[in-house]
């Protein structure tokens, strides 16, 4: 339980249908670590608890929907490579040296950096679970965690697919999809991707899945390469991901770069969700996702930074103005995604795509995930004009604006810093750690 208070400020962003801009309001959060009244101070009802003047302004946290965080310890690596080489060559035989206390560390550090941009949320495809959930616990952040399953040369190590699948579903068997203070804890499947797995094997792991009403969170048509191989063999990754009842249950797409009309059509006709990732897209040259393309077929598209060892960074905004400068570069359409559709992309509709009704908007009854962000700063030209506010925050502000964020309630970083673990000290346990993969 926490103290249940009322946060009031001069601008909240629910980020709810229309994107609307609140003036002076309060968000009243409760002893549950959930959300009561969301609106206006005037006829606001009795406070729950002490009130909480901000200066800023308040918006739900950001969800990130396709993430491989602990990467963080391989930041960098192989940074000048094409996927499949950058992949096999040098992160795999990497990630060989990597075991559950480095995961741990590059998950401590990359959670506090997910939070310090306002990030409470992040789908994980990796391994050692138990270590990932163990720092997720610590410093307070919020997980969508789907472990990795693969069946490539050097995984062996870790098990077969088989029984990466079974540990996934005792899991779930064991403690639920969501478990610990604030339901932190969600668990789901990762089968890696197409070119990783035999048919079977995504067939198998998606009966487990749905059996469980668990998301499914897979790398799809992410390269070239992946897409001519799949499109010889089966029609398409989606078309796969169809043959092998895949897409009868609570799917992720990771990346969806290389997708036909077809495709599209699939995949919103199975309700299929798509991470977009653009800025590991581009480092990659893996190509440019048919975003507007996709959210005009009705596929919902959350944004993903994708690992640090291949987006860099773990920041979400950068990822949302990228996706706007190329959807717009793409289309010629310069409205082709607005600041507003960004700023919904990063928060509803991410939780939306993995399937999450209690993340992503501030109204009653959802988790009291929330980011303070500075109003002071001369981004904002002239902060009494909404949709002025709402643009200058998306293609100029972002991360560096985020002072205070809550998770269930709890703030978890406090001017800047987290609350619950020492910064500098994560920052040397991952550079002990990189250090020693690089030795």
């Amino acid at each position: 339980m926490i103290p249940a208070a009322r946060l009031a400020a001069p601008v909240v962003l629910p980020c709810s249908d229309g994107c609307p801009v609140l003036r002076d309001a309060v968000v009243d959060v409760g002893a549950d670590g959930r959300l009561g009244y969301v609106g206006p101070r005037a006829g606001a009802p009795d406070a729950p608890g002490p009130v909480v003047a901000l200066p800023g302004a308040l918006l739900p946290g950001l969800v990130n929907t396709h993430a491989h965080t602990p990467m963080t310890v391989l930041r960098g690596t192989g940074g000048d490579l094409p996927l499949m080489s950058w992949l096999q060559d040098v992160v795999w035989p990497a990630e060989g040296r990597l075991d559950a206390g480095d995961v741990r560390i590059g998950m401590t550090s990359g959670c506090v950096e997910l939070l310090r941009t306002g990030c409470t949320t992040s789908v994980e495809m990796y391994f050692f679970a138990d270590a990932v959930i163990e720092a997720v616990t610590a410093v307070g952040s919020r997980v969508v965690l789907t472990p990795g399953i693969i069946a490539a040369p050097g995984w062996d190590r870790l098990g077969t697919w088989e029984e990466m699948r079974d540990e996934v579903s005792a899991r779930i068997d064991a403690s639920g999809l969501r478990s610990g203070p604030g339901e932190r804890i969600e668990l789901g499947y990762g089968p890696h991707a197409a070119y990783t797995l035999p048919p079977e094997a995504l067939a198998s792991v998606g009966e487990h899945a749905r059996a469980r009403g668990a998301l499914l969170h897979v790398h799809v048509a992410e390269s070239r390469h992946e897409d001519v191989a799949q499109r010889a063999a089966h029609g398409s990754v989606p078309a796969l991901l169809e043959e092998t009842g895949v897409l009868g249950g609570r799917v992720l797409a990771a990346h969806g770069v290389h997708l036909s009309d077809d495709d599209i059509a699939l995949l919103a006709a199975r309700g299929a969700a798509v991470a977009h990732c653009p800025g590991s897209n581009a480092k990659l040259a893996a190509g440019i996702a048919r975003v507007t393309a996709l959210r005009r077929a009705g596929v919902r598209v959350g944004l993903g930074t994708d690992g640090p060892a291949s987006g860099d960074d773990l920041d979400l905004w950068a990822e949302a103005r990228l996706a706007g400068l190329l959807a717009r570069v793409g289309s010629g359409d310069a409205a082709a995604l607005t600041a507003s559709e960004l700023l919904l992309m990063a928060t509803r509709d991410g939780a939306a795509a993995v399937g999450r009704d209690d993340l992503g908007v501030l109204e009653a009854g959802r988790w009291a995930d929330l980011v303070h962000v500075d109003l002071s700063d001369p981004v904002f030209a002239d902060p009494s004009d909404d949709a002025q506010l709402i643009s200058n925050l998306v293609w100029a502000g972002g991360s560096r604006l985020v002072r205070d964020v809550w998770v269930a309630g709890e703030q978890v970083i406090a001017g800047g810093e987290p609350t619950r673990v020492d910064r500098a000290a994560a920052t040397r346990d991952l550079r002990r750690v990189a250090a020693r993969l690089k030795a």
